[in-house]
C-alpha cells in the first residue's frame, strides 16, 4: 500500500512539473505563464505569471499574443471606496529590483481582449513579453481548467472575466 501511495505522489509531482514553465531574460525569471479555459462566447481571457527580478528595476510594458488576441492589456484589480475595480495600466507593471511580482486573480494580471477563439484546457499559446530595460522574451502560456476549484491558486492561473 505504501508503494502505491508513493507512486501516486511521484506521478502527481511529475505531472505538476510538466505544467511548470520557466523563462529567463537577463536578470528576470518568468515562472508559469498561465491562463484559464474560457467558456463558449466569452470575449476575454486572463493571464497570470510570477516575475522574479534579480537585477535592476524594470517594467513590463506590453504583451503580444497575436494568435489569441490583437489587444492584450495589463490590468490591476484594487479596492476603491469599498468596491473592487479593475483598471488598465497603460504604463505597464513595475518590477522592482530584487522583487517578486505576482500576476494573479484579484490583483495584477493580463487581459486578452476580444479573443480570436476559445481557450481550451490543456492548450498552450505563445506570447511575447516586452520589458522596458530587459527587452523581449517569448513565453508559452499553459491553459488550465476554467473553474477556480480545479486549480490551486499557486498554479498562477485564474479566471478573471471568466464567470468565477
Amino acid at each position: 500500500m505504501k508503494r502505491i501511495l508513493a507512486t501516486a505522489a511521484a506521478l502527481a509531482l511529475s505531472a505538476s512539473a510538466l505544467f511548470a514553465q520557466d523563462f529567463t531574460l537577463g536578470s528576470l525569471q518568468i515562472h508559469n505563464p498561465a491562463s484559464r479555459a474560457t467558456l463558449p462566447g466569452q470575449p476575454v481571457g486572463g493571464g497570470f505569471m510570477t516575475v522574479v527580478n534579480k537585477g535592476e528595476a524594470d517594467r513590463l510594458v506590453s504583451i503580444a499574443a497575436p494568435d489569441v488576441s490583437d489587444d492584450v492589456q495589463l490590468h490591476e484589480m484594487a479596492m476603491e471606496n469599498d468596491v473592487m475595480k479593475m483598471r488598465q495600466l497603460p504604463d505597464g507593471i513595475e518590477i522592482p529590483a530584487g522583487a517578486t511580482v505576482e500576476l494573479k486573480p484579484g490583483g495584477l494580471h493580463v487581459m486578452f481582449m476580444k479573443i480570436k477563439h476559445p481557450l481550451a484546457e490543456g492548450d498552450t499559446f505563445k506570447a511575447t513579453l516586452n520589458f522596458e530595460k530587459a527587452g523581449k522574451v517569448d513565453v508559452d502560456f499553459t491553459v488550465g481548467a476554467a473553474k477556480p476549484a480545479a486549480m490551486k491558486m499557486d498554479d498562477a492561473a485564474g479566471n478573471h472575466g471568466q464567470g468565477g
